[in-house]
């Protein structure tokens, strides 16, 4: 990869770092998420850090944390799609789910073992059944 390509990638990072991180502490308050819970979602082990990012939204986050929060903002976009109450929709993340996907747990729990890959399949779980793509 080029330096060029490099600075284009951090540039698009940097664009994207603030607006990620403001909808994301947005959809945490929503959702009523503990500070561990957030920083799980966002896959931070240091406190420090997680509250640098709350304090001031100016940073370049990593590709990582793009990739985990834009999962995160299309869940809570499909739950707004799919229920038809704000707070139903809100309190659905924490309510225990039959899905196979869940097996009688939330979807927050399942999201919690701190894998991108758990993010991904509560999204595209509730992307199938808005009749999209599994």
């Amino acid at each position: 990869m080029t330096v060029q390509a490099l600075t284009k990638t951090a540039l698009d990072r940097k664009g994207l770092s603030g607006p990620a991180l403001r909808a994301f502490f947005r959809i945490a308050e929503l959702w009523s998420l503990s500070v561990e819970e957030q920083m799980t979602l966002l896959g931070l082990s240091a406190r420090s850090t997680f509250f640098k990012w709350k304090k001031d939204s100016d940073v370049v986050l990593p590709k990582d944390t793009i990739e985990r929060i834009s999962y995160v903002v299309g869940i809570y976009k499909a739950l707004q799609v799919l229920l038809p109450d704000e707070k139903m929709a809100d309190d659905w993340v924490k309510r225990p789910n039959d899905a196979p996907l869940f097996s009688g747990c939330s979807a927050l729990d399942r999201m919690m073992s701190g894998q991108v890959a758990d993010l991904f399949l509560v999204r595209q779980h509730l992307d199938a059944e808005r009749g999209g793509w599994a």
